[in-house]
């Protein structure tokens, strides 16, 4: 035999023997000798104690082809796997957290590992299973947490991870957050492939969010199905905070990196204002809710897109329809919320959430801390600006039929609310009224503490006889009032700004017609009110009316304040003081022409806003009527004089009144005050 041929047989049958004592040695090694040294090495790597405290062994098997994914190549089909088996690990917690034991032990974890992608420094576990996992992932008050491990100082791996299919067995999970309080527990099972063909992982979920209850459940497609993005991941859960209760039902895709989703959403609760702890979106206070619609959701590197599309449902009893989307990223400084809100049947009740004007049970119902006072009308609540920073926005709501109080014409609305840099604007907000129109324009800038309030307000065309709908006399009435107003203020409440209010305030009627029941009933005289009743109403011609009345520091005044006819003149004079809600003025009529039985004493308005007190000055009456009981004891005929108006036919002088009301009302910059007025005209 050759020489050579006998080098190259001793050359293989060395390599056979080698190979063979190296199988030998895997197969008949002690694999728990390896144990020390994987512990040391993961807990370096890992910045904490990490232990395998039980057995570990290693078996081999054929190459497998797992349901729903591809089938082994042909040198992986004469390769064999080797099948790792590791019991009871633990991996401990960083030094803060030293008291509360194991952040993580595992029962058991078997995987099995396909050799060959290891020459491309791919590590390739075809399968997982995982037995009786628990995680308690803490943070505490100083916002330090056991789930941040230590970071590598060599720069991202060279080695690539490839997950097939896990199977999760008996699963716990705990969450005990103090900085946004949060503490919950979740157990997570697969599902039996041969009951359950959509789904692979279901869990259930109980605990508190910020003190509210917290319970849901819902099911997840397999893990096998994370790695396939072509494959949309399947989703299904329910869960509630509180009163608030919020339903998923889709898909994603690419749900390892979250990349996109496609979901029916349906979400309930007490306001939609609780929403931002959970979601981030900033909402304002509403009555208890209810909407369901389609969310898609769109995510890329250092940009995000939530479309919540044709969605619907009710709002206390309004219903509400529309889209909105939630932007983050694309080089904007702030998350942007924008859309388009639709209600066709309005309740005008619903809105008062917003502002804090409905009613102390109705604030308890919905979660609100705050209560209004008993004696106080002008809604207290607060307006935190704090999180206005969180987000800008531009949303447009348009209510086509307003259900309200048959005492307030109000048929349709209009409003664009634009959040930008803490600044809310509300350009336009305009309410059909009376047959006219409401339009203003509101901004409230939160960047200022207290808060800066402007007030640009006009009113146009509204109709006397749809503004008191419910009196008989007005039903013959005719005319229109317009009007405007100026305001700026500050304060961080309704109450607030319009107690610290300065700016001015113009009403103006022109042509027209008027009851004249309710001009008698006003002037108090009663014979022409008998014979109006008996009779029937007829209209008086209206000559002006006119209203001119500046307001400083939160206290409104009478400047000008007059209703001229061709049978009554009426004047009133006094303040309105909306930081005490007091009322203190003065209504001075006085007939023309001959009035029988006319007790034309002034009226005065006083009191607060929620008891006001409307009377007759008792002096002058009682000095009138002490004359006719004086007259009588003379001649019974000479008694009714002193009840009988001849004030003759003064007329006040509406070209001036008229000039003064058409001047476009002022404000000053908020925190300023006009400049102090002359005394009012009488």
């Amino acid at each position: 035999m050759p020489r050579l041929t006998k080098i190259i047989l001793w050359l293989c049958a060395s390599l056979i023997l080698l190979i063979t004592a190296a199988v030998i040695f895997i197969l008949s090694f002690d694999w728990n000798r390896a144990k020390p040294w994987i512990n040391e090495r993961v807990s370096a790597s890992i910045g904490r104690e990490f232990a395998i405290d039980g057995d570990l062994s290693l078996h081999w098997q054929r190459a497998q082809t797992l349901p729903g994914a591809a089938p082994p190549g042909f040198w992986e089909r004469w390769l064999p796997w080797p099948r790792l088996q590791a019991e009871q690990l633990r991996i401990g917690n960083p030094p803060a957290f030293s008291q509360a034991g194991q952040m993580a032990t595992i029962g058991q974890v078997t995987f099995t590992l396909n050799p060959l992608p290891l020459l491309v420094h791919d590590i390739a576990l075809p399968s997982l299973e995982i037995r009786d996992p628990s995680v308690s992932l803490l943070r505490n008050a100083q916002a330090v947490n056991n789930w941040t491990f230590k970071s590598s100082s060599e720069g991202p791996s060279a080695w690539n991870l490839r997950l097939g299919r896990i199977i999760l067995r008996q699963g716990k999970l705990s969450l005990d957050d103090a900085v946004d309080k949060i503490r919950l527990k979740a157990e997570i099972d697969t599902l039996d492939p041969a009951v359950e063909k959509v789904y692979g992982l279901g869990w259930k979920l109980s605990g508190s969010f910020n003190g509210a209850p917290v319970s849901g459940q819902g099911k997840a497609g397999g893990v096998l199905s994370l790695q396939n993005a072509q494959q949309p991941y399947p989703l299904q859960a329910q869960v509630r905070v509180g009163k608030t209760a919020i339903g998923v039902h889709g898909t994603l895709t690419r749900p390892a990196a979250l990349a996109a989703l496609d979901l029916r959403l349906s979400v309930s609760g007490a306001s939609m204002g609780n929403l931002y702890p959970l979601t981030g979106v900033l909402l304002p206070e509403t009555p208890p809710f209810a909407t369901e619609g389609r969310l898609i959701g769109k995510i890329d590197a250092g940009r995000s897109q939530w479309d919540y599309e044709d969605f619907r449902g009710k709002v206390g009893q309004s219903d509400i329809n529309g889209s909105l989307r939630y932007a983050t990223g694309a080089g904007a400084a702030r998350p942007q919320l924008t859309g388009s809100l639709t209600s066709e049947v309005l309740r005008f009740d619903d809105l008062a959430p917003l502002i804090g004007a409905d009613s102390n049970a109705e604030k308890a119902e919905r979660g609100a801390q705050e209560r209004q006072p008993g004696d106080k009308v002008l809604p207290v609540k607060t307006f935190s600006t704090d999180a206005w920073g969180a987000l800008d926005a531009d949303v447009k709501l348009t209510g086509k039929r307003i259900i309200k109080q048959k005492d307030l014409p109000i048929s349709d609305l209009q409003a664009h609310l634009i959040l930008k840099d803490k600044v809310l604007t509300l350009a336009p907000l305009d309410f059909g009224v009376a047959g006219g129109n409401l339009r203003s324009t509101i901004r409230l800038d939160g960047q200022a503490a207290p808060m800066k309030s402007e007030l640009i307000l006009s009113a146009r065309r509204l109709k006397i006889q749809k503004l008191y709908p419910q009196l008989d006399a007005s039903r013959t009435s005719f005319g229109e009032i317009n009007g405007d107003a100026r305001l700026s203020a500050t304060g961080n409440s309704v109450a607030a700004m319009l107690g610290s209010s300065n700016g001015e305030v113009k009403t103006l009627v022109t042509q027209g017609a008027i009851s004249k029941f309710l001009l008698e009933a006003a002037g108090l005289n009663l014979g022409n009110v008998i014979i109006s009743k008996l009779f029937g109403d007829k209209e008086v011609k209206l000559n002006c009316l006119a209203g001119d009345l500046p307001v400083r520091e939160g206290i409104m005044t009478a400047r000008t304040l007059m209703l001229d006819t061709e049978d009554a003149l009426i004047s009133v004079d006094g303040t309105i003081d909306m930081r005490r809600e007091k009322l203190d003025l003065h209504v001075h009529p006085k007939s023309k022409g001959l009035r029988i039985i006319s007790l034309r004493s002034p009226l005065y308005v006083a009191g607060t806003f929620k008891q006001p007190d409307v009377g007759v000055d008792k002096g002058m009456l009682a000095l009138r009527a002490g004359s006719a009981v004086a007259l009588g004891l003379l001649a019974p005929v000479t008694a009714i004089l002193p009840l009988i108006n001849v004030d003759g036919d003064e007329q006040a002088d509406c070209a001036h009144l008229l000039e003064e009301a058409r001047k476009a009302p002022r404000a000053p910059a908020a925190g300023k005050t006009l400049p102090a007025e002359r005394s009012p005209k009488k």
